[in-house]
């Protein structure tokens, strides 16, 4: 098939994220004798849709999506948001959640299913793990305690809104004022926001221009207490805006103060960015009023969150999150349950990001070195567990690669929580080196996950347990908590 040819057929079953998989009659095999394999992202299975190919080779056509010419017998539920559809945001606002946690577990077995079975079957052995139910998410709306909205329009030329990149657009906003996946006061503040900058008159920041003065803004929320920190991002000062700056900050200050839910505004913060990529970059942050942190409480300990702190999205999620993780540990140690009170000697917690996971880990060990290449994740890690008055947390700044060189205590546990692509591959080979009993694998991207485990299989380590924890309900984004261990113990 051609680039460009426009075919029509039922999605048969998606791969993970949402990419859907249809055989469709090629150009010679109009009986459909030999039909080609077509992969077309955003799909539901049971589907019948049109595309357009924009990419093949070797059998292997991806296309675009033009229409759903008929839903899925799967489709059973209404869309609670008025915006789905047009934001980049959810995805199965049509499923059942039941039948949204069913896929997306579907999806990440099927990944590790195939990794395991690769394996043995280029080892000549029959591998098996164990696969546990998934874990859903204790909340299915209003979970998200962060959002980062992008100033902008809806349409070219159009007036000023705030809210989520229109799908598929890099320039289209969709002002999304009644977004089920925030807290109304998040709303409140949106929409005040929007209002707010409109009345200024100083207009969005255009990308292709570079002009303008407003670029985002960032909410932040704590589900236990429901403090709430919002940060204003602008572009740099100009002739027009530098001398009004205090006094536009002050009356944005008023603007947020006098909604319903100021009492629980504890932080507002201007941030000024010049970077030129479309992203929240921190280039100097002045506190405007009140102070620029709150606390959350995780399973009994409290993590200071500020502006920029890496977090979690959904924090009752990932309660459920660290709890798998922990059992995993428990057992690993025990052998057997995770009831065992035995220790750890040595834990260690690497790409530890603000040393969530090392801290709820850390009565299961005698020590625990957490280690981050980002400087400011690391050093609210060693404050979260002074907080938490953990004296056997250490966490340190650097390259995994790196670091791990400088450690003098083995460790007898790795927890591995990376970063979306999973692990450089020199990286993941020194940390095999060890050859610790056991390894926990925490991965938000289950195909990265999927490829780390060719290596780790190679070196002798075998998948015992594993399940998925939904961190995202109505999107195609999961959790996955894998229990690695050595052969042969």
């Amino acid at each position: 098939m051609k680039k460009g040819t426009v075919v029509k057929g039922k999605i048969e079953y998606t791969e993970f994220p949402n990419k859907g998989i249809m055989h469709v009659a090629s150009e010679n095999n109009e009986d459909n004798s030999s039909p080609e394999r077509v992969l077309v992202k955003g799909t539901i299975p049971g589907q019948t849709v049109r595309a357009v190919i924009n990419k093949g080779r070797k059998g292997k056509f991806e296309a675009r999506l033009l229409e759903v010419c008929e839903k899925s017998e799967l489709e059973t539920a209404t869309p609670f948001c008025s915006h789905f559809g047009l934001c980049g945001g959810c995805f199965y606002q049509t499923l059942p959640y039941e039948t949204q946690l069913e896929l997306k577990a579907g999806q990440v077995k099927k990944l590790l299913d195939e990794a395991v079975d690769d394996f043995g079957k280029k080892t000549g052995q029959e591998l098996s793990y164990v696969w546990e139910e998934p874990v859903a998410s204790p909340q299915k709306t209003e979970y998200r305690n962060k959002m980062e909205f992008t100033f902008g329009n809806e349409y070219k030329d159009g007036p000023l809104v705030l809210g989520l990149h229109k799908k598929g657009s890099f320039y289209d906003i969709v002002p999304v004022h009644e977004c089920g996946l925030m807290h109304a006061d998040m709303r409140m503040i949106l929409k005040a926001t929007e209002e707010w900058s409109r009345s200024t008159g100083l207009g969005f920041y255009h990308k292709m221009t570079k002009q303008g003065y407003f670029r985002h803004m960032l909410v932040r929320r704590s589900e236990k207490s429901g403090k709430i920190l919002v940060d204003l991002v602008t572009w740099k000062e100009t002739n027009s805006t530098e001398q009004n700056s205090e006094q536009y900050m002050k009356e944005y200050r008023e603007a947020l103060l006098s909604l319903p839910c100021a009492e629980k505004i504890v932080g507002i913060l201007h941030t000024v960015n010049d970077s030129v990529a479309d992203a929240i970059i921190d280039q100097g942050t002045e506190l405007i009023y009140g102070e620029a942190f709150f606390t959350e409480e995780l399973l009994g300990l409290n993590f200071k969150i500020t502006p920029f702190s890496f977090f979690q999205t959904n924090s009752l999620g990932a309660e459920k999150l660290y709890e798998k993780a922990r059992e995993y540990a428990r057992m690993a140690l025990s052998g057997k349950t995770a009831d065992s009170n035995k220790k750890a000697g040595v834990l260690y917690d690497l790409y530890s990001g603000t040393g969530t996971i090392g801290q709820l880990m850390a009565q299961a060990a005698d020590k625990v070195y957490g280690i981050e290449i980002v400087e400011e994740a690391v050093a609210a890690a060693n404050e979260n567990a002074r907080l938490n008055g953990l004296t056997n947390c250490e966490f340190i700044a650097g390259d995994v690669f790196k670091k791990l060189d400088e450690l003098s205590e083995k460790p007898d546990i790795i927890i591995l929580d990376p970063p979306r692509e999973g692990i450089v591959a020199k990286s993941l080979e020194k940390i095999l080196s060890y050859g610790v009993e056991s390894m926990v694998y925490i991965s938000c991207k289950p195909t990265s996950l999927a490829n780390d485990l060719a290596m780790i299989q190679e070196a002798g380590y075998r998948v015992v347990r594993a399940t998925c924890v939904d961190m995202f309900p109505f999107t195609a984004n999961v959790e996955t908590v894998v229990w690695i261990q050595k052969k042969n113990i």
